[in-house]
């Protein structure tokens, strides 16, 4: 059958290229232009629906096609021929199992639009909502099965008959393409995508997606809020300038592809309406890009390298990630790498500021041809979205600089600034900050500082050095003040230099700073820690947070016998090998089933894939503890993640639950929040109990200091049974030469023992944080900017984002790391300093007048990243 559907298609090619070659006798350039476009229409439509889709792909390529074809190819976006009126009163009727008027007041049986899979008609249910209904058109399942069918026959006879293209294992390739296609008749699998479209668009300034109505959706309907606009062809009728129109939409697909990592895989003009205003309304969601975590590294790390012209770096990231059939490839490594540089730089550097995405691709692809490799499949997708998309705005804009726009998504993991406004800092610090730019450029002959100078990830342009600090003050080297939010990244809470704790340390030092001996503080320090926590019996010192979580998870590891550790994504525990695993920036696996991954090069491979990573509120992390329980040492939380703001009090009882049913520790790090969010930290406020608690910066007071407390058998693992053999057999050593030392336990003891005496210094806390908070969100919202703050016991967590998100990774994504970065230093230049990528935190020293110099400097630095460019609005 297939092989007569294939004779008939072929000498139905003949007939339509016959007629227009005899029509075309004797006609003008221009007349015959205009039939070739008309036969091209009508064969596409009498082809079927895969022809159509490859019309509407086209009719995006002006670039590619001359004027006259492309015009006509554009009908087919949405005013292809429909399907009968009886043929969809027939579908409503089976689809809905009951009277049509029962559910639609009023339905307008003249489609508004018909494009190669489905029509969508207007429609008002009898609850008055106006709604659009899109029903699959007649026959064109087995249409588009059979046009289908008819191309894996050609591809297997291609590659029987053909060696020369048989490396490219087309009808196996074809085959992931077929299911790609075949799905778009399932409009259950459409609503599928469209609702994870909406939600990750949900609350966006300018990107609308229609909301589904799920109990009258079905394989063969889809209802949806009706949205009006303009038609992607008539863009010109939208009162918002075209370039900017046209970055809109470049940002809405590129956000889709390198932050969400879920793409409309179609988008053409058929399927993009405009608002009068310029908004975008995102249409039909049958074929869309999915990407995993590791490819949206992979699209960033090279379009990134390749902004830098590290070619070979880039050429060994697009090979790693996006190129399949690799064997002749890498045994013939250098040939290969000379040869794709040389596409690089020919694209990236000497013709960027004529970017082609087709002729980029192209070239690309002749030099996997020529070492018989392919590009991913998925790889492949993305293609075809850049494709389309470049095709449209360049339509709506042809003058866009696609590669400059694409800058915010393809180097997003770095300080750049466009170079005027990188211009205005240089002349800014140079002419404010000149003794901070000197002691920078004289610290890089010397030191490496990767916390505040050399910051992994985001080294600092523009580093701060300080000379005095007091209260809720920093004065640099250049005599410039700022009002500092950010407390040392935590262990400031009463302020800089505060009166109890200068005397204490005073008077430490002034007996003598003791280490490795005991002292009166010492055993103050860990009273006062004890009776701090409910669940604490005994406590150890260590000289840091990264410290106590080492000693913590030694101490489990003994107790259980076992080595393996699970931890969640996201939360950080100090720079050891295990506390960084899936801690920031790269992750890997699904959302749902997190898989571990290092968080920095020279970690032990052996306890970062034997880490059991989980999602934080989720019960499927309970199922894979319970699942992994024999295995387990502890489990370690942030009861707070510091970079979500919030805890969640019923996940947290029901994981204390799990470990308590099978005897496995749980491990909170308190590192920042104990003594922060309230007196005794987060398990206070959450009334749930760990077996150890791991604590840093605040109980230190000002001085490097950490401890584990917890129950006393944990605990106890450490302590000597005065038995050297029995020691070796059962104890676990944590010791450390400075480990609470005279001068760290006295500053510590006095700062807890203040926040002891003052609770009120907690409600004030609060009341600035939520009274801040809300000047933030108030003052963004005033400039239209996408800004989410989540703000709870002097922390705060903000990203310049739309999305409300619940996971790590979903807030990573969605984060705009540029203007977070450049929020930092535009704060400076109005008497504020932020740190440019942490959480900012308020002590109990910042006044009413510091927080409304707080806001006034945020309003005027929002104001002038707008004018910069920083935000497409």
């Amino acid at each position: 059958m297939i092989i007569l559907r294939f004779i008939s298609s072929f000498f139905v090619t003949i007939y339509y290229f016959l007629g227009y070659w005899f029509t075309a006798l004797g006609k003008t350039d221009k007349q015959r232009r205009l039939l070739r476009s008309q036969w091209i229409y009508k064969y596409i439509l009498v082809m079927g629906p895969l022809y159509i889709k490859m019309g509407q792909i086209l009719a995006t390529r002006s670039d590619l096609i001359d004027d006259e074809l492309s015009t006509q190819l554009r009908q087919l976006q949405d005013d292809a021929p429909p399907s009968s009126e009886e043929y969809i009163r027939q579908t409503l009727k089976q689809e809905l199992k009951r009277p049509v008027e029962s559910v639609f007041e009023t339905f307008f049986w003249k489609p508004v639009a018909s494009a190669s899979i489905a029509q969508v008609h207007e429609a008002v249910l009898t609850s008055g909502q106006r709604v659009a209904v899109k029903i699959v058109k007649k026959n064109v399942r087995e249409q588009l099965a059979e046009n289908l069918k008819i191309v894996r026959l050609c591809l297997k006879l291609a590659h029987a008959l053909l060696p020369s293209i048989r490396y490219l294992n087309l009808p196996i390739r074809f085959e992931e393409l077929y299911t790609l296609l075949l799905v778009q008749t399932d409009l259950k699998q459409e609503a599928e995508n469209q609702e994870t479209v909406y939600a990750n668009f949900k609350g966006h300034t300018y990107v609308y997606v229609p909301m589904l109505i799920p109990e009258l959706c079905t394989d063969n309907m889809l209802v949806m809020e009706f949205m009006e606009g303009i038609r992607g062809k008539d863009s010109h009728l939208v009162d918002l300038p075209a370039s900017h129109l046209a970055r809109r939409l470049q940002e809405t697909i590129y956000t889709m592809l390198y932050m969400d990592g879920f793409c409309h895989g179609d988008p053409h003009p058929g399927n993009i309406f405009f608002t009068k205003t310029g908004e975008i309304i995102l249409l039909d969601y049958g074929i869309t890009v999915q990407l995993s975590e590791d490819e949206k590294w992979g699209l960033s790390s090279f379009y990134y390298a390749c902004t830098r012209k590290e070619w070979s770096i880039a050429v060994n990231r697009f090979t790693q990630y996006f190129v399949t059939n690799k064997s002749r490839v890498l045994q013939e490594w250098e040939a290969y790498q000379q040869e794709m540089t040389e596409v690089l730089k020919l694209h990236f550097d000497e013709r960027n500021n004529r970017w082609s995405t087709i002729s980029y691709f192209q070239d690309v692809n002749k030099v996997l041809r020529r070492y018989e490799a392919q590009y991913t499949t998925n790889f492949t997708k993305v293609e075809l979205v850049f494709l389309s998309c470049e095709g449209f705005i360049s339509q709506i804009d042809p003058e866009i600089d696609i590669w400059a726009n694409a800058r915010k998504f393809t180097d997003r993991f770095s300080p750049y600034m466009n170079s005027a406004v990188k211009a205005n800092f240089d002349r800014y610090f140079a002419q404010t900050s000149n003794g901070s730019l000197q002691l920078r450029d004289r610290a890089k002959q010397s030191l490496v500082a990767p916390t505040h100078l050399d910051r992994y990830f985001f080294p600092s342009t523009y580093p701060l050095f300080v000379k005095n600090a007091v209260g809720s003050k920093i004065e640099d080297v250049d005599g410039n003040v700022y009002i500092d939010l950010s407390c040392g990244y935590g262990p400031h809470i009463l302020g800089y230099a505060h009166p109890i704790v200068t005397k204490t340390i005073t008077e430490a030092v002034h007996k003598g700073g003791v280490n490795a001996l005991g002292h009166l503080p010492e055993v103050l320090l860990a009273e006062t820690l004890v009776q701090a926590f409910p669940s604490a019996n005994k406590a150890i010192f260590s000289n840091s947070g990264t410290e106590a979580v080492l000693q913590a998870i030694r101490l489990c590891r003994a107790y259980r016998k076992r080595e393996r550790v699970a931890k969640f994504e996201g939360h950080y525990h100090g720079f050891s090998d295990q506390g960084m695993v899936s801690s920031w920036f790269r992750f890997t696996g699904s959302k749902e089933q997190p898989e571990p991954i290092d968080g920095s090069l020279g970690s032990h491979q052996g306890i970062v894939k034997g880490t059991l990573v989980l999602q934080y509120g989720q019960a499927l992390s309970l199922e894979r503890i319970y699942e992994a329980r024999d295995q387990l040492a502890c489990v370690i939380c942030e009861p707070m993640p510091v970079m979500m703001g919030a805890y969640d009090q019923e996940f947290l009882l029901k994981l204390r639950n799990l470990c308590t049913d099978y005897d496995i520790p749980l491990v909170f790090d308190e590192v920042v929040s104990g003594f922060r969010v309230t007196y005794g930290g987060v398990q206070n406020l959450a009334n749930v109990s760990p077996d150890l608690t791991c604590l840093g910066k605040i109980i230190g007071g000002g001085l490097p200091g950490g401890s584990v407390v917890g129950k006393e058998k944990l605990i106890n693992i450490a302590k000597s049974s005065e038995d050297p053999f029995l020691d070796y057999e059962t104890k676990t050593f944590v010791g450390g030469t400075m480990s609470g030392n005279s001068l760290t336990c006295s500053a510590g003891l006095a700062v807890l023992n203040y926040l002891h005496q003052h609770p009120e210094i907690y409600t004030q806390l609060e009341e600035k944080t939520n009274w801040l908070a809300q000047e933030f969100r108030e003052i963004a919202q005033h400039h239209n900017v996408p800004f989410k703050i989540k703000a709870n016991y002097s922390i705060f967590a903000f990203s310049f984002s739309y999305k409300s998100t619940k996971l790590y990774r979903e807030k990573l994504a969605g984060s705009n790391f540029k203007a977070n970065l450049a929020l930092a230093y535009y704060m400076r230049k109005h008497g504020v300093y932020i740190p440019e990528l942490h959480t900012l935190m308020l002590n109990a020293a910042h006044t009413l007048e510091d927080l409304r110099t707080v806001t006034n400097a945020f309003d005027q630095s929002l104001r002038e990243m707008v004018t910069d460019n920083f935000f497409i609005l």
